[in-house]
């Protein structure tokens, strides 16, 4: 039997979380420490619930992807939930908390906010908690990315690419809001002609930055890849898009915003129709090829899909580390469950020496079997958390 490798001591850690009204949680507190955290128990139970707390901590709307009310407790009066963090980081303990603070009081018109709280203090947008720490995970609706719409790939790639540009996401996010404006303006009856210059202006102007960021993910998770011992399939990785091509062409910057302008204006008159703009990097793929094999991802078979999932996260996660300067918390839902045991060994070893605070769920608790000792371990039933 080979030697088990102990995990490293995290940089960054989740040292308490605490749930109020989330999912299928009232209250809920778990005191992990620095150690990183496998939760066991029945479908249903309520372990991805937790991955999808922590996964808050992050811009966006969660590893779910849903409204924010759809994670408050179904049998409550008032539909708002609350997630708070005690965080361990390189630089001291940072208290985090954020939630759904309902707007409604009977008025149909007001809107949901999301509330974001550091260290006591409210006002910060979701976007700020990457200034602290990064958000990893890996979901089994993931299984299917290599074979589906290219959009859940793009969503992929850009977390990857914010966990080293901070600004990523914002940039992500201030393209579509002005494509968006563009959109309104299109269908309304194409609007006002040096209005549509301006906002194509800004959204060449964000999407070369958007796609610069991407290349520049691409070449480092490229040479992360190339470097890694991993046991786990090497990908290579190519990001297709209309201004990320002309970047890797060696055009300037400057020339990529300008043909992306005059592509915008060109397609005035067909965007208005469609009711959407038809270029841009909202519209990139991320290509992924088995290495070994020489083959697409998407024709691999389901196992091997997940085995390059699975090395791209932890490359991915070794780049994050070393500009960061702390590994990002990792969030594994189910993912040991289709790996055979050498390759289940291979990854509870690559995670001991990740540097990570890693938090693993699965139903079956022999899985784990080889973590004992190296990771506390938790049941999950009946929407309750026992320590093991």
């Amino acid at each position: 039997m080979r030697p088990r490798k102990d995990f490293r001591v995290p940089a960054l850690y989740v040292d308490r979380l605490h749930l109020t009204d989330f999912r299928c949680y009232r209250h809920m507190t778990l005191t992990p420490g620095a150690h990183s955290v496998v939760l066991t128990g029945p479908n249903g139970a309520g372990k991805t619930n937790i991955l999808e707390a922590l996964s808050f901590l992050s811009a966006g709307r969660g590893l779910r992807g849903c409204k924010l009310s759809d994670a408050c407790r179904h049998d409550t009066d008032r539909p708002n939930w609350a997630v708070a963090a005690r965080l361990e980081t390189p630089d001291g303990t940072v208290n985090l908390g954020t939630g759904l603070e309902a707007m409604s009081d009977g008025d149909p018109t007001a809107k949901d906010k999301r509330v974001v709280r550091i260290d006591g203090e409210n006002g910060a947008r979701p976007a700020a908690f990457s200034d602290i720490l990064q958000v990893s995970w890996l979901t089994p609706q993931m299984d299917r990315l290599f074979i589906e719409a290219p959009s859940g790939r793009r969503r992929f790639l850009d977390r990857i690419v914010a966990n080293f540009h901070g600004a990523h996401l914002r940039e992500v996010n201030a393209y579509e809001r002005v494509m968006r404006e563009r959109n309104r303006i299109l269908a309304d009856g194409m609007g006002d002609a040096s209005w549509l210059d301006a906002l194509e202006g800004r959204m060449a102007e964000h999407g070369v930055a958007v796609a610069a960021a991407r290349l520049d993910a691409q070449a480092r998770l490229a040479g992360a890849i190339e470097d890694s011992r991993s046991s786990f399939p090497r990908a290579i990785l190519a990001v297709d898009g209309l201004l990320e091509n002309g970047l890797s062409a060696g055009r300037p910057a400057l020339a990529v915003e300008d043909d992306f302008r005059r592509i915008l204006k060109d397609n005035r008159a067909q965007d208005s129709r469609r009711g959407r703009a038809d270029a841009g990097p909202h519209k990139t793929d991320l290509l992924v090829t088995h290495r070994d094999k020489d083959m697409p991802a998407a024709l691999c078979s389901t196992g091997e899909q997940k085995a390059l999932l699975i090395g791209i996260t932890l490359a991915s996660a070794r780049i994050t580390e070393s500009v960061f300067g702390a590994a990002p918390l990792l969030l594994l839902d189910e993912v040991v469950a289709h790996l055979d045991s050498e390759r289940r060994l291979s990854l509870f070893d690559e995670l001991a020496t990740l540097g990570a605070q890693v938090w693993l769920t699965g139903t079956d608790r022999l899985l784990f079997d080889d973590l004992d000792g190296r990771a506390r371990a938790y049941r999950v039933e009946n929407n309750n958390v026992i320590e093991e």
